[in-house]
Order: C-alpha cells, then sequence, then structure tokens
C-alpha cells in the first residue's frame, strides 16, 4: 500500500510506501492534508537532508551476472535525482527509510569514502579490476556539489593509477575534467553517460533533478573530445515511454561522440512497483495501463523480475522487439566499436614504488 503524500514539487515517487523492515510507518491523515491545502501550509518539509555516514568499507563485489562490473563503490546513499524507476530505491530500506521520498531527500554522505578507497587500494591482496563509481545511486547527484567525495575518490585512484569507471547522468563530471583527463593519459578511465529520452517533458517527469538531455548530449561531447570513451546507456528502456525513442537517442549518442551504447529493460522489484503505478497513474495516466501492461509482458507478466540472465533484458515479444531496434541501431551508428581495455599494470608498478618509499606498519596487516 502507498501512502501519497503532497508538497512534493520537483520529486520523483509522488507515495511513500512503507518499510518492509520497519513494524510501524506514518500514515498521513486526509483531513489534515486537506486542511493544509485549504490554508496553504506545507504538510512536511520538502528539503533535501544530508546524513553524514561512517562505513567500515567503500567498495562493494558484484556478484550479479547480469552487471557488466566487478566490483562498484557508492559516495552516496539515495539519490536526489529522483528517477521514479530507479532500482536502488529498495535499498533504502535497509536504513530505516522508505524506498519514496525518503530515498530522494535522506541522502547518507559517506564521509570518509576517499579514505576507504585507499586503504583498499594499499591492501596486499587487492587485484587491480575495474572499480565502478555509482554502480547503485549516481556519483555526481547534486550532494556531490557540496561534499565532492567523488572528487576526492578521484583524486585516490590518480594517485594510485587504478582504472575506473563511472556512471552519471550528471553534467557536474565536468568539473573533474582535470583529473578525467590525467586518467585518460594513462588509459584508466571509462565513462557511461545515461541517455533516457531526447524529450525534455519526459525526462522531467521520469528524472526531475537530473540534467537536461541538452547537457547530456554536450557532457558526453566534451569528454568524447578529450580522448575519454563513453558509452552512452540508453537505460531503462520503458516500453510505452522511451522505447520508440531507441533509434533517435543512438543517432544522438552517436552525434555527439559516443563510442558505443548499451540498455536495459525497466524492471520494477520491491516498493518500486507500487512507486511506479503511483507515479504513472498521477503523470501520464492516459499511459498508465499500456505502460503497466507491457512492462509485464517482458518479466513473465509480473513487473518484478529477479531472474538473473533474463531481469536485465527481459523476454517475449516486447523485449525481443527492443532488442532487434538496439541492434539495428548498433549496425547503422555503431556498426565498429573501438576496443577499449583499462590500463592495469601501472597499478602495481604505484603500489610498489609507495610502499617501497613512504611506508606504513599498517600495510603488514591488511
Amino acid at each position: 500500500m502507498s501512502n501519497l503524500v503532497v508538497n512534493n514539487k520537483g520529486r520523483g515517487a509522488q507515495s511513500d510506501p512503507p518499510n518492509r523492515f520497519e513494524a510501524h510507518h506514518e500514515v498521513q491523515d486526509p483531513e489534515y492534508l486537506e486542511y493544509c491545502r485549504n490554508e496553504g501550509e506545507e504538510a512536511g518539509s520538502n528539503r533535501t537532508r544530508f546524513h553524514l555516514s561512517d562505513p567500515k568499507s567503500i567498495v562493494n563485489k558484484v556478484n550479479s551476472p547480469d552487471v557488466g562490473m566487478s566490483y562498484s563503490m557508492n559516495p552516496y546513499q539515495g539519490c536526489e535525482h529522483g528517477c521514479v524507476y530507479c532500482y536502488a530505491r529498495n535499498s533504502h530500506e535497509y536504513w530505516g527509510y522508505n524506498a519514496g521520498t525518503d530515498f530522494e531527500k535522506n541522502i547518507l554522505v559517506k564521509q570518509r569514502a576517499a579514505a576507504l578507497l585507499e586503504k583498499k587500494l594499499r591492501s596486499r591482496s587487492w587485484q587491480p579490476e575495474t572499480i565502478v563509481l555509482s554502480g547503485n545511486t549516481d556519483c555526481y547527484q547534486p550532494a556531490e556539489k557540496k561534499f565532492k567525495l567523488t572528487r576526492a575518490c578521484l583524486g585516490i585512484f590518480l594517485k594510485y593509477r587504478h582504472p575506473v569507471g563511472i556512471i552519471t547522468k550528471n553534467a557536474l563530471i565536468l568539473r573533474d575534467m582535470d583529473l578525467l583527463k590525467q586518467l585518460q593519459e594513462m588509459r584508466l578511465i571509462k565513462v557511461y553517460i545515461s541517455l533516457t529520452t531526447l524529450d525534455e517533458d519526459t525526462r522531467r517527469k521520469l528524472e526531475p533533478r537530473t540534467a537536461t538531455i541538452k547537457k547530456r548530449l554536450q557532457t558526453i561531447t566534451t569528454l568524447s573530445q578529450a580522448g575519454i570513451p563513453v558509452t552512452a546507456m540508453i537505460a531503462p528502456i520503458i516500453p510505452g515511454i522511451n522505447s520508440h525513442e531507441i533509434l533517435p537517442l543512438a543517432k544522438a549518442a552517436k552525434e555527439a561522440g559516443a563510442t558505443d551504447i548499451a540498455y536495459t529493460v525497466v524492471r520494477l522489484n520491491g516498493a518500486i512497483a507500487g512507486i511506479f503505478k503511483t507515479w504513472i497513474e498521477q503523470t501520464m495516466p492516459e499511459k498508465a495501463a499500456r505502460v503497466l501492461s507491457l512492462t509485464s509482458q517482458c518479466h513473465g507478466g509480473q513487473l518484478n523480475d529477479s531472474r538473473f540472465g533474463i531481469r536485465n533484458k527481459g523476454e517475449g515479444p516486447v523485449a525481443d522487439q527492443i532488442k532487434q531496434l538496439i541492434k539495428i541501431a548498433r549496425q547503422k551508428y555503431f556498426p565498429d566499436p573501438r576496443p577499449y581495455t583499462m590500463n592495469r599494470d601501472l597499478y602495481h608498478e604505484r603500489r610498489t614504488h609507495h610502499t617501497r618509499n613512504e611506508g606504513d606498519q599498517l600495510e603488514l596487516f591488511a
């Protein structure tokens, strides 16, 4: 059951589902909400709150066979971007928040992210594998302007000459071009820019606090001109909302300078199904039934899909049609994607030099 909220302008989720791990949850009184509307008062704060977090580790092993990465790290938990379809929403429940507006309004800031990353890279047992920033929540979300944790982590990657990938939909990444260029010179960086739609009205509804499409395309161009390889993530594809844009999106990505495209089909696991249903019924009521039906057709008749090897691409006629459109887009705009291999050798050289010259007694116990 989802509880509708008010004063949610500029947010993605339009509901606050109960946290599955909590015995109690807040229920808003319709009479009180009506009173607030009539009096012009706020029923609750729409401000974003930042909570300093102190985890013991920052680098996560990714065991899913559906994700093209071995390790990820997330300087922030929760994301102000507010993408209504975001699979990371469910993870916010582990921290005592709900997957709806709490995910967008309560951001956990892992203040020691850079120090924890350095500890990991200095460990004698660590073997260099590409670590991807934003395996869960966007490392360049608005909080990064204030806390600069992503920039600090890039500095650590550069210090240890270690390969790093970045997934984002925010033009804020261009702030760190000085570090990105240095990483690129050693073949240590690859960027993935999310490109969901070319229609600004759709973008504002789906991803309310993200960079505009124009800025994202400009970001791809700026990165590409600096020699940094960029893959455009046409993800997620939501049947009935942006599935008709696959070829135009691929064309725009190619013209902007992307070297390749990738895609996923939306899946609405856990609390996200209810959040998405409430959202689409309010924002796109004329499309709601069709979009939900087409999405369920990609996942065995359900909105929820946890099957490894299937869940990210779906199955059935609708998913097959999407797959074929992606194949056509690649053949037309990316017929010969340039291979790009991250450089792992420099990391060994840097770690050996660092240990020998700077030393650290704690290294003996790493």
